[in-house]
């Protein structure tokens, strides 16, 4: 079985993007009442606006409501369920167990998806669930591949199951944090999160105040907090085997450069899983050197084949491609696409066009600056339309080229 590719939409950009790498479904919030409340999110036009575009794509979107909400909360909670019900959400992914039998009882019509922060481990929790009449459970990611089949083997069809593959991991038990609500007041189970285990920290003796003793992991300083990221492509076939419903992405608050690369990598994935296990492993190595191309920490499969490793020295992020323009406009009989630049690239230069079929390269050409008429060889003024002869190109394909120093 071939899951759904589930992607995240943290801005109106990333959601776009997801949809045009081939995302099965989107997950996004609104302005309050989920995880991520320093993400885009989509305010109350916006939201109905962003339901259209997926749904006329053909694919779904999810609203995450997944705080966990005080009793002075809960009907302001309720009323923001209904107007995205009223926008078309195909369902909304909600953690806390209040919540969930709230919106059964005052908006039965919406579907509810049990979200990862609700620490599901064993079948009789699914069970609950399905009891109280949710249609899936986001697994936490504690879980192991074997114990997923397990679970799946006894709950069979009677609720879906998703999982995450890929994406920044949380040091906590599924993602329940208090560093942050003790060192910054900002708490991660509200959607603040200062992500204070990224920090770079140090040791001091008690009867030495001011003496900072160092502690290094490698050259970039001490992370003792840190988790690495999950990658959980060299797992795909054992996933789709596995019966799991959702395949889910991490990162709502990446850019929507960072979410063509991952979408689109995953989805060629589970393109040749299609053809058999052997077209998949021959283009695996591709796969994960594409990966690669995105903003990401070190990463490792979690707990999927058994323990992670320990946090620590997961800090600093590396790319192997620069995000340098996406297309506006497709080019017309004389190959002049008309494009968002991003970064600096110059003409001559070897860049990689990414499309929804793959990556393929191109040289970059002169181009006309759009505001004055100027034709350039380069310029370093991220957000200014350009027009370049690009042949072959279409509307959402994205333009990446080498990372470099933004001061030349």
């Amino acid at each position: 079985m071939i899951p759904e590719l589930l992607c995240p939409a943290g801005s109106m950009e990333a959601l776009e993007a997801a949809i045009h790498f081939g995302a099965d479904a989107v997950y996004g919030g609104m302005k309050q009442y989920g995880l991520r409340a320093h993400a885009g999110n989509f305010g109350e036009e916006a939201l109905p606006e962003a339901v259209r575009r997926v749904h006329g794509a053909g694919k779904k979107f999810y609203v995450t409501m997944n705080i966990f909400p005080f009793d002075d909360e809960l009907e302001g909670f309720t009323a923001a369920a209904r107007r995205a019900l009223v926008a078309g959400v195909d369902a909304a992914i909600v953690s806390d167990p209040g919540a969930i039998r709230t919106l059964r009882r005052e908006v039965p019509e919406l579907p509810v998806h049990v979200s990862t922060q609700a620490n599901t481990l064993n079948t009789p929790a699914v069970e609950m669930y399905r009891e109280m009449g949710c249609s899936r459970v986001i697994l936490a990611r504690e879980m192991s591949l074997e114990r997923i089949r397990r679970m799946k083997r006894a709950l069979g069809d009677a609720i879906e199951l998703e999982a995450f593959v890929h994406g920044a991991s949380c040091m906590a038990y599924s993602g329940r944090c208090l560093l942050s609500a003790f060192l910054t007041g900002r708490s991660a189970n509200r959607g603040d999160c200062a992500q204070a285990c990224r920090w770079e920290y140090a040791v001091m003796e008690s009867r030495r105040p001011g003496e900072w003793m160092p502690l290094e992991e490698d050259g970039r300083g001490t992370y003792l907090f840190s988790a690495r990221d999950l990658c959980l492509m060299e797992l795909l076939p054992e996933l789709c085997e596995a019966g799991i419903s959702s395949l889910k992405i991490e990162g709502r608050m990446k850019t929507e450069y960072y979410v063509a690369v991952v979408t689109g990598a995953y989805r060629r994935g589970l393109n040749l899983l299609r053809q058999g296990r052997e077209a998949f492993e021959a283009e695996k190595p591709a796969l994960m050197a594409e990966l690669a191309c995105a903003s990401h920490r070190e990463s490792d499969t979690g707990f999927m084949t058994g323990t992670p490793a320990a946090p620590g020295g997961a800090e600093g992020f590396h790319q192997e491609r620069e995000y340098v323009a996406r297309v506006l406009e497709a080019p017309g009989a004389d190959g002049v696409a008309r494009l968002l630049l991003k970064n600096r690239f110059f003409a001559g230069e070897p860049l990689e066009l990414m499309t929804p079929d793959g990556v393929r390269r191109v040289t970059a050409a002169p181009f006309i600056r759009e505001s004055t008429g100027e034709r350039l060889e380069t310029l370093g003024v991220g957000g200014e339309t350009i027009r370049m002869r690009l042949p072959g190109c279409a509307a959402g394909d994205l333009l990446r080229g080498p990372v470099r120093n933004h001061r030349q």
